[in-house]
This record gives structure tokens, sequence and C-alpha cells, in this order.
């Protein structure tokens, strides 16, 4: 898409384009990688801090450019003029009225020093190439990459593409601010082939990959998405195109599927809990969530199936479980979570596991207002008593408080908890007959 010099202005007019740093890192990869790592972020549906124990994947990319002084101009055509901006200054000897123009006095390194201090300032008046590549190297030697970019936003516009790339490839730190700059103001054509000509065979397919964002149809954005798979990535990146594809032809599936059922209202679960958006496009652990909530009783063979999602995607247990059961919780399907955790071993016998820690299961259940009966459950289940007692005391599981303190011989912190208690309560009595008790050897 080529861009005008207005659409390179509002580069420089508008807050939402960044100043190219240093440190800045290319986020291209944070929409390639998006389902794979939306799956290993729970906290929108856990709203848990405590997230050490999830697996997570990081993605980065290299790290570019040079130190920027961000804001050196109030606007592009601060810098930069299609008209030679003139100074004026009256000469001796000069008949009144006449002046002369001082800017074709300056060289590239003084045009750069006004540059760099947001003053008024043509380019124009450097015509030759070796005038250009000099003013260029005058700024990459200032290292401020604002003025690099206007360096070469004027050079872009006033170079062959082929002889601006040719002379950016040996001046690696102003083709890294060039590639910057055009990301950012979504210059995909000249990119692209930028990236052609450097043979950056993978960053090229990433670019081309990013163009999928622009496509508003599903249909069409699925297709494009399919031309991807054979671009040359590396295998983790094609395995994340291949996933990406692969969910949003699910999505696309799932999505015909359920509208149609709600216009029909004949199904149970969307009468109740109408729809409030489209599933397509969105992240795995969002299209899992919705899996979960609608779909959680179907068999694996089909595509809504939360078993299918997991296999599919190769989602681990621990977060699979997680979102099972912020989905359940929240319709308050206590019968659904309880047999999330139960499992059975090959002699017959249940046991209750929770691959997340029964702590994090007592606060979700909590955060869905589950009856104190269910969270007395689980939080029975936890295994530091340091953490039962906590999580029991703050959430007024009384029954769990009294026979923890008992079991531990605790009278001190019994008899404290027994003012935090209803009088004349189930609790006080119960509490009463544990201190009088001549069978419990105390420890206090």
């Amino acid at each position: 898409m080529n861009r005008t010099k207005g659409d390179e202005e509002e580069y420089w007019n508008s807050s939402k384009f960044k100043a190219f740093t240093f440190d800045d890192e290319d986020d291209e990869l944070s929409q390639l990688k998006e389902s794979k790592r939306a799956v290993n972020s729970l906290r929108d549906f856990v709203d848990d801090d405590d997230d050490d124990d999830l697996e997570r994947v990081s993605w980065s990319g290299e790290p570019v450019g040079s130190r920027t002084r961000p804001g050196s101009f109030q606007s592009l055509s601060d810098a930069l003029s299609d008209a030679p901006a003139k100074s004026y200054a009256p000469e001796l000897g000069r008949p009144k009225g006449e002046y002369r123009d001082y800017s074709n006095d300056w060289s590239p390194s003084d045009t750069v020093r006004r540059l760099r201090k947001g003053k008024v300032c043509s380019l124009e008046r450097f015509r030759s190439l070796q005038d250009k590549l000099q003013l260029l190297e005058e700024a990459v030697s200032m290292h401020d990459g604002n003025v690099i970019t206007a360096v070469l936003i004027f050079l872009k516009r006033t170079l062959s593409k082929e002889i601006l790339f040719r002379e950016l490839e040996v001046r690696q730190v102003a083709l890294r601010h060039l590639i910057h700059f055009l990301k950012e103001i979504g210059d995909q054509k000249l990119l692209l082939d930028l990236f052609r000509f450097l043979d950056r065979t993978e960053e090229l397919a990433l670019s081309h990959y990013r163009e999928h964002l622009n496509i508003q149809d599903p249909e069409t954005r699925k297709e494009f998405l399919k031309t991807c798979i054979g671009l040359p990535f590396s295998a983790e990146d094609s395995a994340h195109i291949q996933d990406h594809y692969t969910l949003l032809e699910r999505q696309i599936i799932i999505e015909a599927n359920d509208r149609h059922l709600e216009s029909a209202g004949q199904t149970e679960i969307f009468r109740k809990h109408p729809r409030k958006a489209s599933i397509l496009n969105m992240p795995l652990v969002t299209t899992l969530f919705y899996s979960c909530f609608y779909h959680y009783t179907e068999a694996e063979g089909t595509f809504s199936s939360p078993i299918n999602l997991k296999k599919t995607f190769k989602i681990p247990d621990k977060q699979y479980v997680l979102t099972a059961l912020a989905a359940r919780a929240k319709l308050r399907a206590w019968h659904d979570v309880d047999a999330l955790f139960t499992t059975k071993n090959w002699l017959g016998y249940t046991k209750k596991r929770a691959p997340i820690g029964f702590h994090r299961v007592v606060e979700i259940l909590h955060k869905n207002s589950a009856p104190v009966q269910i969270l007395q459950e689980y939080v029975n289940l936890v295994e530091d008593v340091d953490t039962k007692l906590n999580l029991a005391t703050k959430f007024k599981c009384h029954e769990v408080v009294i026979d923890t303190c008992r079991d531990l011989k605790d009278r001190q912190q019994l008899l404290a908890y027994r003012s935090k208690v209803e009088k004349g309560s189930a609790e006080e009595e119960k509490i009463d007959a544990i201190l009088c008790s001549s069978q419990i050897r105390w420890k206090n």
C-alpha cells in the first residue's frame, strides 16, 4: 500500500505510532502466536496472579535500531516542507525588501543539527546521490531516530527503490529504521519489496502473513491463511500458522451451527445464556472457554467438543482444567466441577486430584458464588495447613477452621475463632464441646 506525504506526516502527528528506539522489540510474532500465547494466559478467566506454575511460551523478536530522542518535531511538516524553507535576513548593500535565502548554505551536518533541534528545514537542495547519502550518514551519526527517519522519508520520496535498497543494505542502522517505519505506517508493499531485495525469506513470509489482519471476511481470511502454510517460516512458526488456520476453520463451522441453534430457540443453553459475541477470530483460550460453556457434554468426535479442541491443539491438562473450571463454575454446574477433579484408579477407587492446586480451585469457586458446603469440601483438600486455615477463615468455612484447629491441638487459635462465629450457633456449640473435651492434649 503506497503512502502519501499526508500519511507520512500522520506518523509524526499521531500518538498511535511509537518512536523507534534501540530497545524496541519487533512484536510481529504477537499476532502470529496469538492462539498459543493466549492458551498460556488464563488470567481473564481465573483472575489469579499466581501463575508461575503455568507453562508459558515467550515470543520476542530481535532488538532493532538505535537510541531515539522522542518527539524532536511538532509535526513532519515542521521538519520537511515541499517548498524550500527560507531564512530571511537583510544584507548590507541590498535595496530595502530584498533578502537572501541562507538555507542553501547549510551543509548536511548543519541541516541535521537543525532537524535535531526541531527547526524548520528543507532537504530539497540535496539533489545528488552523494549529498543525500552524506545527509543520511550525518543523521545516523547523531543517534537520533526521529532525524534518521525524517531523512529516510526524504530519500524514499526522491530515490528509486532499487537505489534506496542498495544503499541501505550496507547501512544497517538506517535499514532497521526504515523497516520499523514501514511497519508502523503499514506500507506492506514496499516492505515486501525490501525483504525480497534483501533475500530475507522468513521476514518476507511473516510480512505476507500479517496481511491477514486486513481481511475481515472469515472465509477469505481462512483461504489466505491456507496460502501462508507453505511459506518459508521456521518449523515452530509453521506449526503456529497451521494452528491458526485450523482454529479459524473450526470456528467457522461452530459459528454457523450455533447461530442456527440459537435462532431456532430450541436449545436450552442458548435460551438461558444468549451468546454475547461471535466466536470467529477469537483466541484459542476463548474458543475453549466457549466450547466448555456451550458444548461441554458433546462427544469427542464433534468439532465443538472441548476434548476435541484439547487434543487437536495439544492444550496442557493444567490449562484445560482452569478453563473448564471457569466455564462450568460460571454456569454453577457443580456436578461437572466435581467430575472434573474426580479420578478412578484401576481398582475402582475414586480420588480428587487437581493439577492446578486445590487452593486455586477454591478461589475460582468462590468467585463464582459456590455454596459454602462445596467450598468447604475443596478447602479440606488443600494440603498445606496454613493455606487451608487462611482460605477457610477468609471464606467463612467454619467447620474446616474448627476441625483443623482441633487436629492441630491449637486451643488459643480455636478460642480466638470462637469470637468470629455467631453466638448461640451450632459452630459455637461445637467449639465449646471441643474446648471442654478431656481427650485432647492441647499444645497451648
